[in-house]
């Protein structure tokens, strides 16, 4: 996704094992799918990466310096495509979790409205 006009992910790492069972779909991908991604993302750097006797993942480094790695292990072309997508799409950030589910900045002080009436 573009952060005010700039492409978040500025590197894929597509690793796979060129012997392995599970590498089978993501030896697909880079056949069929991986050439047409790659042109059409020229912002994008994208790296294939040999890794004998482990399980294929795609990993994406951002440029707020983090770094997100999805497995793929026994996928389709497809699927991979997906999120080899998801992945472009993302900005990069952490995922934090809501400690409510109300955010606001000025929280009321008699507390969130609610339908039960307590007496």
């Amino acid at each position: 996704m573009a952060l005010r006009g700039v492409w978040q992910l500025k590197k894929l790492v597509v690793s796979y094992c060129d012997w392995g069972g599970s590498s089978r779909g993501i030896r697909a991908f880079m056949e069929s799918h991986l050439p047409a991604f790659s042109e059409g993302n020229p912002q994008l750097e994208v790296v294939t990466e040999l890794i004998r006797g482990q399980h294929p993942h795609l990993k994406g480094y951002f440029k707020n310096k983090n770094e997100r790695v999805i497995c793929v292990k026994n996928m389709t072309p497809e699927e991979i495509l997906q999120y080899a997508t998801g992945l472009r799409n993302a900005l990069g950030r952490k995922v934090v979790k809501l400690k409510t589910r109300h955010v606001t900045k000025h929280p009321s002080v008699q507390g969130t409205w609610t339908t039960d009436l307590k007496f």
